[in-house]
């Protein structure tokens, strides 16, 4: 009587994504199967998956599931590491097969009992050598990637990364161009999400042509690899041999900037352009934004829950009265002194980044040195935990003296910022940017009962700038 047989196949990488080891190692067990007159009633294929490290294997476990259900009584495999490289899912499946009463497995070099000893010893010595060989292999892997890393060079596998073509080297300067946008917006202070929006709304995709999401932008902009850096493990360890998009120092700010705790990552779209900047000139609170009589306003809220007099309110309208004094501010020379003398004041600017670019290079050292084996893991991790502390003390302090850039390139040139702004082409995030560049913050004076409009006197500007 025939035997009733399934098919298992895998292949651990498909680089080309054509299957073609898969599609030969089926055409050998369908022969093979034609040869004994074997029914084959399923076929089972893993493609592009590890049997080596520890992941599950769909199509493995619905073959298991068959056998235990007793849907056939002989197994084909091209050989015997597509079905196993850890000898501890051979014992599963000889236990699962011995309940099922499958005793043959057929490989296209040789028969398997797995109801005798003998078959099962023989098949537990092919999965232990198939098993040292996937170590081996692992182990000449991981040297390779990381005398990779340490000359600077890219790894293979994966997709290229944006700004760079496929060769992982050369530029794409058309997408280098727009690295360099995105990260001068967000050192500016405009939010991840409203990056994200013009990316979208602009139609830029990522390299495997999806719409760009705030999560995977966030780890562009943190990525070491657009500053020229080689990382390894989540270390860097050098400078790479592909140009670089963005400084160091930009990346430094970067890095700052994104992993600084206080900044929230839920916020709602921004509504508000002078959120969080009002304050109550009667009795000093925060003003809070919200709707009355379906017209954006600011209000001095009163209450356990926002603690002010409730006796101040003033329409959004008031928004237009800062614009404008925003946009003469920054045409008069008392903005350029202001300026000028805070980075002349800044005297430790200079001896800031000297430290930074220090520590990082001690860093690189230090990482040398671990690969090399000249350091412990723990002597290794106590100088990096010290290195790393300063570093990120330093490089938030960097941020903060970086408030003006901000404004930079708008100074003297306020016309074509008004046209940018009320052409619209400007998203609120890059406004509320310079607004907060330049405001400490607005105090709103009481107002007349039935007023039509907003009466200058009763808006105050404190500047930071």
């Amino acid at each position: 009587m025939p035997k009733h047989a399934v098919i298992y196949a895998r292949i651990s990488q498909d680089r080309t994504g054509e299957g073609g080891g898969v599609t030969r190692q089926l055409a050998d067990c369908r022969a093979e199967a034609q040869r004994r007159g074997w029914p084959v009633v399923a076929e089972f294929v893993d493609d592009d998956v590890s049997a080596y490290n520890g992941k599950t294997r769909p199509q493995y476990r619905a073959m298991l599931d068959a056998i235990r259900d007793r849907q056939a009584d002989a197994v084909l495999v091209w050989h015997m590491d597509r079905l196993h490289r850890r000898p501890i899912e051979l014992e599963e499946f000889a236990d699962v097969c011995a309940r099922a009463g499958v005793g043959d497995v057929v490989t296209l070099h040789g028969e398997f009992d797995l109801g005798s000893s003998d078959g099962l010893f023989v098949a537990r010595l092919m999965g232990a050598v198939a098993a040292n060989e996937s170590d081996a292999k692992s182990r000449r892997t991981k040297r390779k990637q990381l005398e990779l890393a340490q000359a600077g060079k890219p790894s293979g596998g994966g997709p290229r990364a944006y700004g760079y073509q496929a060769d992982r080297v050369t530029l794409d300067e058309a997408e280098a161009a727009v690295i360099r946008d995105l990260a001068s917006r967000l050192l500016a202070g405009e939010p991840l999400t409203s990056l994200t929006t013009w990316l979208q709304d602009s139609g830029v995709r990522t390299v495997m042509g999806k719409e760009w999401r705030t999560p995977t932008l966030r780890n562009l902009l943190k990525s070491p690899r657009i500053a020229g850096l080689r990382e390894h493990q989540g270390q860097v360890i050098g400078k790479a041999v592909w140009p670089a998009i963005i400084t160091e120092e930009e990346h430094s700010q970067i890095l700052a900037l994104l992993s600084d705790p206080s900044r929230r990552t839920n916020r709602t779209p921004r509504r508000y352009l002078l959120s969080g900047l009002c304050r109550c000139g009667r009795c000093g609170a925060k003003m809070v934004t919200g709707q009355s009589r379906n017209r954006r306003r600011y209000m001095c809220r009163s209450g356990p829950d926002f603690g002010g007099c409730g006796g101040t309110m003033i329409s959004a309208t008031v928004e237009e009265l800062v614009v404008d004094a925003i946009l003469y501010r920054l045409d008069t020379p008392e903005l350029a002194a202001a300026i000028d003398g805070r980075h002349r004041a800044d005297e430790s600017s200079a001896a800031l980044s000297e430290s930074i670019a220090a520590d990082a290079a001690k860093l690189e050292e230090l990482a040398e040195m671990w690969a090399a084996g000249e350091l412990t893991r723990p002597e290794w991790r106590a100088a990096r935990q010290t290195l790393d502390a300063r570093l990120i003390a330093n490089r938030r302090r960097q941020v903060q003296q970086a408030g003006s850039t901000v404004i930079a390139g708008h100074m003297g040139n306020a016309s074509a910022l008004r046209a940018a702004w009320g052409s619209g082409d400007m998203p609120l995030g890059q406004q509320a940017a310079i607004v907060r560049a330049l405001v400490d913050h607005v105090i709103i004076r009481p107002g007349t009962m039935g007023a039509r409009s907003i009466d200058p006197s009763r808006v105050e500007i404190h500047w930071r700038l």
